[in-house]
């Protein structure tokens, strides 16, 4: 069973595949819904050994950044290199 783990958002590395897929509109609304509604879904990010990798959830990564938070609620999972 997954647990959630607070996890730095400056320790969190986005791979720059995944960047190209941010929608900067889709941030903004997904910011508006976390500050009425919370976080609903944790990220999904594995470990290499060195950092963090997000896995899934590029959009309410980059909208807590947008809000100013700090950390983000989590899973760890096992995961494959994209």
């Amino acid at each position: 069973m997954l647990r959630v783990q607070k996890i730095p958002l400056n320790d969190i590395y986005v791979p720059a595949a995944r960047k190209k897929t941010l929608h900067p509109e889709t941030v903004r609304h997904l910011a508006e819904d976390i500050v009425e509604n919370g976080m609903k879904t944790p990220i999904q990010v594995r470990h290499d050994g060195k950092r963090y990798v997000l896995v899934e959830g590029l959009h309410r990564l980059e909208a807590a950044r947008w809000l100013g938070e700090t950390s983000i609620d989590s899973y760890l999972v096992q995961a494959r290199k994209h």
